[in-house]
């Protein structure tokens, strides 16, 4: 992780010593996978920009830099070798290169991969690692529509309407919140929507036997296999339709 300057990189010396104009494609991609997992907005910033400026198209910098970085930092949070308070600092530093990225990838007309709507489910606070599989989602090109926390089936349903998603993504984190998922499941059963959305669920105390018996279509333990799976289901549901 990070010293005291804030620099991951062993043996390079002080984060201050590197700067990353003089680094090659190769070397400045490396650092800013190192930045992203240290939490450094402003290098991530810059290094986006750097990309740019060498004839780099944006897609190339969100998947080859930014999603690159941000899937190292899923999997070291799943493993505890991350916890909560750097994790959303490693987001907040992918927010600072995708407020360059996002708008030049609008301008390029690529239509987004799918549409997610994501919330954490009725009496659940807690939500970085929604935050994180959103971040993930958003890096991979879904549009995600963020729901936020202690969201209720109404909630849902009214994002459903207005965003008419491929995904219908929930988390919770305490045990006497996940039978809500179920109860969000069976109301699309009884208006006779279930199988308009893909239902993908997460957290800590969740399993895929858990997600089977609540109805749900998939079960991702980490942000990054959130996001390849959400990838992997709307293809095959589109080439099925």
């Amino acid at each position: 992780m990070s010293d005291g300057d804030g620099n991951s990189n062993d043996g390079d010396g002080p984060g201050d010593d590197i700067v990353l104009a003089e680094l090659d494609d190769e070397a400045l991609v490396a650092q800013m996978h190192d930045d992203l997992y240290d939490g450094l907005g402003d290098e991530i910033f810059e290094g986006t920009n750097l990309l740019l400026g060498r004839g780099w198209g944006p897609q190339r910098v969100l998947d080859e830099a930014l999603v690159e970085g941000m899937r190292i930092v899923g999997i070291d949070f799943r493993d505890g070798i991350l916890f909560v308070p750097e994790v959303l600092l490693a987001a907040n530093a992918m927010k600072a290169g995708m407020s360059v990225l996002r708008p030049l990838l609008a301008e390029t007309g690529a239509e987004p991969i799918g549409t997610v709507v994501i919330g954490t489910v009725k009496g659940d606070i807690p939500d970085i690692g929604k935050n994180l599989v959103a971040m993930m989602m958003e890096g991979a090109g879904f549009e995600v529509f963020d729901l936020g926390v202690n969201t209720d089936v109404d909630e849902f349903f009214a994002a459903l309407d207005k965003h008419k998603p491929d995904i219908l993504g929930m988390s919770a984190l305490l045990t006497t919140t996940m039978p809500y998922m179920k109860v969000v499941i069976d109301t699309l059963k009884e208006r006779g929507r279930r199988d308009d959305y893909i239902v993908m669920v997460g957290g800590a105390p969740l399993n895929e036997e858990f997600a089977m018996a609540v109805g749900a279509d998939a079960y991702c333990r980490d942000a990054a296999i959130a996001a390849a799976t959400a990838a992997s289901l709307v293809s095959a549901r589109r080439l099925a339709s």
